[in-house]
């Protein structure tokens, strides 16, 4: 069976791509897909779909039938308004078992004329993943910081110059196999093959930041249900990924512990009436007033001031950006990022999150806005599904303008993940 999926897999790779993209998301509140049609750099919605996800826990598929079920259900839905057969996905990884880790490499240039080769430039990659790695751990990418040749730092584009020796800097993404090889599955017995696996935090920094922003210096931070992702991008590369094990669940559980309700109704206060912050003007004196919301089991009606409700809402979600903060520090981008924070996710829909960030994180923080994808572009809970089709529409041209690498890499990491 594991041949079979192989098989599938890397057909799907070779084989030239329409102009039929579609993005599955797989998060732990909610499965979305979004179909388009892309016509030059133009792309069009032909079908967008939502549905409630089972069978994750902390971003991660835990129960690979429950999970695959769910795709199918996205599925029909998608037939609904778009009646055409979806064959493949470009699908999302993510949860807190994602991180990566620093490593280089070094290898000697093999041209006689001392240029540097494609195969150079590969061989040095390949040193970089040469490390001692737990037994349930894969490298699922790696991303280049820098090279060094013959002891010039700095390098972002070796290909062509000349030198004896050439190092690379690198972060390695790393996941645990299990997890990774669940994913995989699930999607594979909904009937759809897989052109792409990217990383979360990478598909939302797709749909909301501009190559100008990761020039700048940039981190999006995505508010999941349960988890929240960072990823920090500096001369145009990535700097730092993280994904944290809290998410906007964990405020709804809070609503309902506070409010003493059931969750579901908990979820609707969230969404109607949450915020992070009362105001100080006279308008928002009138946020002392009692709000009253009609019990999901007909019971007496629930009575709350919004003032309890953002003494319950603001600890969870500034516990989220001082985790985030914690990172920064990390890699000494507290307070030294001029293009600031980028919002998103579901998370990011709460009235004043901005400000709370801005507080907390000390640097410009604002709303991401989906790029590309006209109709869309106000809704930072789809920045990662939104992010899955951009990627893919971006490496379908890589794809043909690569003589062939980005297929045979894609088919490298393919048979490495696979092979026991």
């Amino acid at each position: 069976m594991l041949g079979d999926a192989i098989i599938r897999f890397a057909h799907n790779i070779i084989m030239p791509k329409n102009q039929i993209i579609a993005g599955l998301d797989i998060g732990t509140g909610f499965l979305k897909m979004v179909v388009v049609r892309k016509n030059n750099r133009n792309l069009e919605i032909l079908s967008q779909a939502t549905v409630p996800s089972f069978g994750l826990r902390k971003g991660a598929v835990v129960d690979v039938e429950e999970t695959a079920k769910n795709i199918q259900i996205l599925v029909s839905e998608i037939k609904k308004t778009w009646d055409r057969k979806i064959n493949s996905v470009f699908v999302n990884i993510g949860g807190s078992h994602l991180h990566v880790s620093p490593s280089d490499g070094t290898i000697s240039v093999s041209r006689a004329d001392q240029k540097i080769s494609h195969e150079d430039i590969e061989r040095v990659i390949q040193a970089t993943r040469a490390i001692n790695l737990p037994s349930n751990e894969e490298i699922l990418d790696v991303f280049p910081r820098e090279f060094i040749i013959d002891g010039q730092a700095g390098i972002k584009e070796p290909l062509g110059l000349s030198g004896i020796r050439l190092e690379a800097k690198v972060l390695l993404l790393r996941t645990f196999s299990p997890y990774f090889l669940n994913l995989t599955q699930a999607v594979l017995n909904a009937n759809l093959k897989i052109d792409d696996i990217i990383p979360s935090p990478l598909a939302a920094a797709a749909a909301v930041l501009t190559p100008q922003q990761k020039e700048l210096g940039t981190a999006v931070v995505d508010i999941g249900a349960s988890t929240t992702s960072l990823a920090v991008f500096e001369e145009g590369g990535l700097l730092h990924l993280a994904i944290l094990p809290i998410g906007s669940a964990n405020i709804t559980n809070d609503i309902a512990i506070g409010l003493r309700t059931e969750i579901g109704l908990a979820e609707k206060i969230k969404k109607e009436f949450g915020n992070c912050f009362l105001g100080k003007n006279k308008k928002s004196q009138k946020a002392q007033d009692k709000k009253k919301i009609e019990s999901i089991e007909k019971t007496t009606p629930l009575v709350f001031s919004q003032k309890t409700l953002v003494n319950i809402i603001e600890p969870r979600v500034s516990e989220i950006f001082e985790l985030i903060q914690k990172e920064l520090k990390k890699i000494g981008k507290q307070e030294l990022l001029p293009g600031g924070i980028v919002l998103t996710g579901g998370g990011a829909k709460l009235p004043k999150i901005e400000d709370l960030a801005r507080q907390h994180l000390r640097l410009p923080c604002e709303i991401g806005v989906l790029q590309r994808i006209k109709g869309l572009e106000k809704d930072p809970g789809l920045a990662t599904v939104c992010g899955l089709v951009l990627e893919g529409a971006d490496s379908d041209n890589n794809n043909r303008n690569s003589d062939g690498q980005g297929i045979w890499a894609k088919l490298k990491k393919v048979f490495r993940i696979f092979i026991p």
